[in-house]
């Protein structure tokens, strides 16, 4: 049977070209059937009802913790941030998945160098900082996210995978598969580009490093063919 990438990407309405461009970029080097789930507040209001936190900087901030509930805790989903640019098969990232592990994801061990990103907001600092914006969930082992826990725990115990009864369910990915930008020297090995900071469809950041790939993956989400 063929294996389906089952995807689910933060949707954020202060950016919606960023969650295209990523599934463009994911489609067009992909081998392997890939299906999309967008996590988008208007569409989980009756499940997701946690109020909003000043700190979040958006609107999937805790929101993503619902993919192995939406996924009906069955077979393996990712979870990614929406402002990333994929630069290599998605297939190659199912390849590495290990059943052993109730999550993967890459262990950054970094203190963001600025204080504010996009659109002026806080820049936060907390142990395990970015680990949680591209998680591989082995569904069935992330029972502990249920719909009340997801409501009611902190943002720490959520994006501190304290869900996990030890820290060793916690699989590395290589840290190309969430590869910085800004925080990282540019890498031509990056798998999954992440601009932390803020995309390049933000002004003060169009110029950084991959922004050239990501415009040009922006315009092959547009085409069209004309008679």
């Amino acid at each position: 049977m063929t294996e389906i990438a089952n995807v689910f990407i933060g949707f954020d309405t202060k950016e919606v070209a960023a969650y295209h461009v990523l599934c463009q970029s994911i489609l067009e080097k992909s081998s392997i059937p890939v299906k999309f789930t967008p996590i988008v507040l208007s569409n989980v209001s009756n499940i997701f009802t946690r109020e909003r936190n000043a700190l979040q900087s958006t609107e999937f901030s805790f929101s993503r913790f619902l993919v192995p509930y939406l996924s009906n805790y069955e077979g393996w989903s990712l979870f990614a941030d929406c402002d990333m640019l994929m630069r290599t098969d998605i297939a190659k990232l199912w390849e590495v998945k290990e059943d052993r592990y109730a999550a993967m994801c890459v262990k950054h061990n970094y203190v963001p160098k600025v204080e504010t990103k996009f659109l002026g907001q806080v820049q936060t600092k907390y142990e395990k900082k970015n680990w949680s914006s591209v998680i591989l969930f082995n569904n069935a082992k992330c029972r502990k996210l249920d719909l009340d826990y997801v409501n009611t725990a902190t943002g720490l115990e959520l994006h501190q995978f304290k869900w996990l009864e030890s820290e060793e369910l916690i699989g590395e990915l290589p840290p190309a598969w969430n590869w910085l930008v800004n925080e990282y020297e540019r890498s031509e090995d990056a798998s999954l580009v992440h601009f932390t900071d803020g995309g390049p469809y933000f002004e003060e950041y169009k110029n950084d490093d991959y922004s050239e790939e990501w415009f040009a993956t922006r315009e092959r989400m547009l085409h069209v063919q004309q008679r």
